[in-house]
């Protein structure tokens, strides 16, 4: 029906026979393997490839779902002729892992099959399994650290000791590299009755438990394999982290192990509290979990729906994936990264297929045709955009169509098998996919492994309150837990809820997903309204809108929009039309996101360039640029030839909202006023009675930073502001920091308030010329989320401003791997100046490389 059944084929045909085999990977733009060595280093990605074969053996298991059993048995007598796995070469522990010797596992869970139902594979005698056990011992070394986490590396030949190996020095690995082992390990181990592997692998997932946060539950993205520290302390589902989460609740299904389900929902209760925003999934800071870590989400998080199908969660599952959805259909793939108004952030997309398996797994659960139509614009498009001659391009870039010469294993070994499953008749499956749990790779394990014996920790507490579900297919296997005489409602927190009782009306979920795409579509209807007499208020105009006026909540409560306070201290607005008090209503309500919207874009075409806040007395001398956001009112720096250049002092009160105490101090001075309380044109209007020559306004929400949030731009408060003559800037608190610690060490601090910073003669700098705007607005698409900054959402001030805000990206340089997030130091207060000045350095340094990376 959509060419689902063909092209597997005519792909596997391409990479076996014509183009790349035996490389690990067909090149589908120059038509031939790619071959490690022979071919330009890409980094790390080259970590997965071992000269074994990859694709051949990644795609094992995806033959036998097609139903071409004769292909599986040419291509697994393949394997066993020319595949070896004592090649001198340096491999990824957990790319290994997962995609060969999960493939070795599934083809060989395949081959029992098809061997046991006595028509194919009788020759076979476990040869497959044999090349595990013999892939499995070379992995074992990388295990060999005091934690028992692996090193990320490891010598297929040499194992990762000694100058041959060519490996063995690193010191971190990524929480999800180290934790999901287990599922293969353990498989390997109940097949062979081995139980070393599975020894090792629970050992790391136990050392990942003992040094998750304490207080947040949460953990890292990466961690000394050795004194077990975290490197990298933000947290979220995505890149780093994925699949820990993901095997824990698999390893309960696959092993029976009630121990790894109780960890499971200990994190998956932190995960709902700090990092699900719905339908955003925002990364924070293990230590401070309501402090956000990136203004932006990446591509592997779209598996989460999935996963919170098999536990059950279906409602927040349907609104992620919503919202991973719209923002497909804007740039035909998910962005490697996309910010949280759903802009390119990283415009990679590898066809990665986390998206296509979250689909699957929600039709399986709603069986609602919506799905259908998901999965076949995804399909689509990859025949649009991503197929070339010989096979499916990557996406170098998904806002030129760009292609790159690459086409990863796992785009056969997952991509098409979920897409397949999603369009399949049950009758058209070779075997009952219920027996199996998919792995990451989405290799297929046999749910009987649980049956055998294996190394088994404690089960939790009788009364233990944690909960779980799954995918109906585990009822049978929970149920049989318990005896008929010994189930009550407590027993049930330990059972799969039957999602055909949950959605018995399969456009059920569907008023879950229209906010979200009311949200993310920019395209709203403005149907006409025929307001019967008295019926209701007036609607409520957008420019009118007020998040400090109770009458105006009112209003929007009554037209089905709510207010959402994200953890950066911004509100998002979403309308749930179901939720408004009449039809009319829901009808004013559409009218009023879309005004907003529109208000929204105005504003983000009025955006003002960065300002600079130059740090010009001794011992700075002008060495020191902090970025700062402008206003939309006061002097524009743009027109001073000059600046405006004075000695700063603080406030008192701090906030500015009300006449300074200290005047006499401020005149002629440069005042720093705390953010929040009132409005940033108030502040202006107080510190100007005070007879200051200029402001800075710093912001209030600690650990903000310029190189993780979006610019800042000061709007005014709804009424003239021409009386505001003064320049008035915005620091985030990393940058205000700073500059109070300069005061505070030094007493008089001199700073030159600019459009770009200058030398000591007044000439501007050449190295300093560079704007964020200019390299972070390449994608000017059209977004409709609504999201107006709040300056301290827990005080719900009375006079605070709010206003629309435009990300224009964060300063921060752009390497083609998402782990260059840098992390906010907890301890920059005790910082000396001289080390923040340092910093201050390499994020500048970092923010000019990012500005050469886009131009």
């Amino acid at each position: 029906m959509f060419n689902i059944y063909t092209l597997p084929l005519i792909l596997i045909g391409c990479v076996l026979q014509d183009h790349a085999y035996p490389a690990d990977e067909l090149m589908p733009l120059t038509c031939r393997g790619r071959v490690r060595g022979l071919e330009p280093s890409r980094g790390d990605v080259d970590d997965a490839l071992g000269m074994f074969s990859l694709t051949l053996i990644d795609t094992l298991d995806t033959l036998v779902l097609l139903n071409k059993t004769a292909e599986f048995e040419a291509a697994v007598r393949r394997v066993l002729k020319d595949v070896r796995l004592d090649n001198d070469v340096v491999v990824s522990v957990f790319e290994t892992n997962i995609r060969v010797l999960g493939g070795l596992l599934g083809g060989h869970s395949m081959a029992v099959m098809l061997k046991d139902a006595g028509h194919y594979m009788q020759w076979y005698q476990d040869e497959l399994l044999h090349m595990a056990k013999d892939l499995g011992l070379r992995l074992l070394p990388a295990f060999n650290t005091s934690s028992g986490l692996p090193y990320p590396r490891v010598n297929l030949k040499h194992g990762v000791r000694g100058p041959e190996s060519r490996t063995g020095t690193e010191t971190d690995t990524c929480t999800a590299c180290a934790g999901t082992i287990i599922l293969e390990f353990a498989a390997l181990s109940r097949f062979t009755g081995d139980p070393v592997f599975e020894v090792h692998a629970r050992r790391a997932l136990n050392f990942l438990w003992e040094k998750r946060q304490r207080n947040s539950n949460l953990v890292g993205t990466t961690i000394n394999i050795h004194s077990g520290e975290w490197v990298r302390r933000d947290s979220g589902v995505g890149a780093g982290i994925d699949s820990y989460y993901e095997y824990l609740l698999k390893a309960y299904i696959l092993l029976g192990d009630d121990l790894f389900l109780q960890r499971f929902n200990i994190h998956y209760a932190s995960i709902m509290k700090y990092i699900s925003q719905p339908p955003l999934l925002l990364d924070v800071h293990i230590h401070k979990p309501l402090l956000p870590a990136r203004t932006w989400m990446d591509s592997l998080l779209a598996f989460f729906p999935g996963l919170q199908v098999l536990k059950g969660d279906i409602r927040p599952a349907i609104e992620t994936h919503e919202m991973l959805y719209q923002v497909t259909k804007k740039h035909n793939f998910l962005p490697e990264a996309f910010t949280t108004d759903f802009r390119v952030h990283w415009a990679q997309h590898p066809l990665r297929p986390e998206f296509a398996e979250s689909t699957y797994f929600l039709y399986k659960a709603t069986k609602d045709p919506y799905y259908l139509e998901v999965g076949r614009t995804v399909l689509d498009n990859l025949n649009r955009f991503a197929r070339v001659p010989c096979g499916f391009a990557a996406m170098k870039d998904v806002r030129t169509g760009s292609h790159e010469d690459r086409m990863d294993s796992f785009f056969l070994a997952e991509m098409f098998k979920y897409l397949f499953l999603l369009f399949a008749e049950e009758e058209e499956l070779p075997f009952n996919v219920e027996d199996y749990i998919f792995t990451t790779e989405a290799h297929l394990l046999p749910l009987s492994l649980s049956l055998s014996t294996a190394p088994r920790a404690p089960s939790p507490p009788a009364n233990s309150t944690v909960q779980a579900a799954s995918l109906p297919h585990l009822s049978a296997s929970v149920k049989s837990l318990w005896s008929e005489e010994e189930l009550d409602d407590s027993n049930f927190d330990w059972t799969c809820p039957n999602t055909r009782l949950l959605f018995p009306d399969p456009a059920f979920p569907r008023n879950f997903r229209d906010p979200i795409r009311s949200a993310v579509d920019k395209s709203c209807p403005r149907p006409a309204v025929h307001r019967e007499p008295g019926m209701g208020r007036p609607p409520l105009r957008a420019q009118d809108f007020m998040a400090n006026n109770p009458d105006h909540l009112e209003l929007l409560r009554r037209m089905g929009v709510s207010l959402i306070h994200l953890k950066d201290g911004r509100v998002q607005l979403v309308q749930h039309a179901t939720q408004a008090v009449s039809a009319v209503a829901a009808e004013d309500g559409m009218r009023f996101m879309q005004e907003m919207m529109e208000l929204s874009s105005q504003q983000q075409k009025e955006q003002l360039p960065p300002r600079a806040v130059q740090i010009i007395s001794h011992p700075f001398f002008g060495r020191v640029v902090l970025t700062a956001g402008p206003a939309q009112f006061g002097t524009d720096l743009s027109k001073s030839i000059t600046g405006v250049r004075g000695f700063v002092t603080v406030a008192e009160p701090y906030s500015g909202c009300v006449e300074l105490s200290n005047a006499a101090f401020v005149q002629g001075r440069i005042a720093l006023l705390q953010r929040g309380q009132c409005m940033f044109a108030e502040k202006a209007r107080h510190i100007m009675k005070a007879g200051a020559i200029g402001g800075i306004v710093i912001d209030d929400n600690e650990g903000s930073s310029s190189d993780t949030a979006p610019l800042f731009q000061m709007a005014g408060d709804g009424r003239n502001t021409d009386d505001v003559t003064l320049p008035l800037l915005f620091l985030f608190y990393k940058e205000g920091n700073i500059l109070l610690e300069a005061l505070k060490e030094y007493r008089e601090v001199e700073v030159l308030l600019s459009d770009k910073a200058r030398d000591r003669g007044g000439e501007v700098q050449e190295e300093d010329q560079t704007s964020p705007t200019s390299s972070a607005t390449l994608d000017r698409s059209h977004v409709s989320t609504v999201e107006l900054d709040e300056s301290d959402p827990e005080l719900a001030p009375d006079n605070e401003e709010v206003t629309p805000e435009e990300d224009v990206g964060p300063a921060i340089k752009r390497n083609p791997e998402p782990e260059e997030e840098p992390a906010v130091d907890k301890d920059s207060n005790s910082k000396s100046v001289k080390a923040m000045m340092a910093d201050w350095r390499e994020d500048l340094e970092a923010f000019q490389q990012m500005e050469k990376d886009e131009l």
